[in-house]
């Protein structure tokens, strides 16, 4: 683990023993995600209601004025994350709606959103955010969801259609071709659509369900996570649960952190596994065992020292690359169990 961690967990560690409590919040009502094929929609679901009491329920209990609001990403890889509201076993009621990770953030920004799956690469340029610990959507190893798929070799492409949907895979691949693979290209954002992007530029970053379903030996690819990992030999980060502050300040009943964390393992037991890849099959050009495979060794679920230490990382290059403004301090919900140092 670098310096630079060591010492943010340190500092985290004496202001948390000092100031910190546990936050206790009512929290909200499920709802199933999109279905099919199609690019995902941004809507807000039948809510189906959870548990009213869990372990840190009781005696003065205080009523929010209105449900917390969650902006999630209905793309596989969130699935085993939203295991816990998508089938009524969360410990309060939600309000979900589910989007793209470019929406999500635009909402926990203009306040339509309380908690949300937040693109790592938003979090610098949101104030009042605080960070669920321990849960992220990550990758250790090749990711197989965030491609650049190109029609020539990686030394000759120029011109570079980013997918809308995305931010920090935006400010990713700025950064591997600024500090590693040469600058001097040309990106343009454009709606996920690989055959336009393709007509229209030299290569496409495509992320999320699309990049699973790309056919890779029929062009140039480079998996993101990959190259980050081939380059600074450390675990990327693409996204973490964030809450607005605001809003909390009324919550009493319930430890959002365990309900979110909680919602993870769950979904991550074999047969919920199994019960997912069941479902997503019939939703992209995948078995149900390589959807198992990409979930369980492709997609890393946690926030721990070795994955922030990388966070941390992409931040600093991000500024150095000017593609990421200056981050605030990371700032979490509640101080992490004690991690390993």
């Amino acid at each position: 683990m670098s310096e630079e961690t060591t010492a943010f967990f340190s500092g985290w560690a004496a202001v948390c023993a000092i100031a910190c409590t546990p936050v206790r919040l009512i929290t909200v009502s499920s709802t199933s995600r999109d279905s099919g094929n199609e690019a995902p929609r941004e809507h807000t679901l039948l809510m189906i209601k959870g548990k009213n009491s869990g372990p840190f329920s009781g005696a003065g209990q205080e009523k929010m004025t209105r449900r917390l609001r969650i902006s999630a990403i209905s793309y596989l890889n969130t699935a085993p994350l939203m295991w816990d509201f998508e089938h009524g076993k969360a410990e309060a009621p939600f309000d979900i709606s589910y989007t793209v990770p470019s929406h999500c953030a635009a909402k926990l920004a203009d306040g339509a959103a309380d908690i949300g799956i937040i693109p790592a690469a938003a979090y610098p340029s949101i104030p009042g955010l605080v960070i669920l610990p321990d849960v992220a959507i990550a990758a250790r190893r090749a990711v197989r969801s965030i491609l650049l798929v190109s029609k020539v070799p990686v030394d000759q492409i120029r011109t570079i259609a980013l997918d809308t949907s995305s931010l920090t895979s935006a400010a990713l691949i700025k950064v591997i071709f600024s500090k590693w693979l040469g600058g001097g290209r040309t990106f343009t954002p454009m709606v996920p659509d690989l055959k336009t992007m393709l007509a229209e530029h030299d290569a496409a970053l495509v992320i999320g369900d699309r990049a699973l379903a790309v056919e890779r030996d029929q062009y140039f690819t480079l998996d993101l996570a990959e190259e980050w990992i081939r380059f600074t030999g450390k675990p990327f980060v693409f996204a973490f649960w964030a809450v607005r502050e605001a809003p909390l300040a009324s919550a009493r009943t319930l430890n959002l952190t365990s309900i979110f964390q909680q919602s993870r393992d769950h979904g991550l037991q074999p047969e919920n596994i199994d019960a997912i890849a069941r479902t997503w099959r019939r939703r992209l050009p995948m078995s149900e065992s390589d959807i198992k495979a990409y979930l369980l060794d492709n997609i890393d679920y946690y926030l721990d020292t070795e994955t922030l230490d990388g966070l941390l990382l992409f931040y600093r290059y991000g500024v150095e690359c000017r593609v990421l403004p200056s981050s605030p301090p990371l700032r979490f919900h509640e101080l992490p169990r004690p991690l390993a140092l």
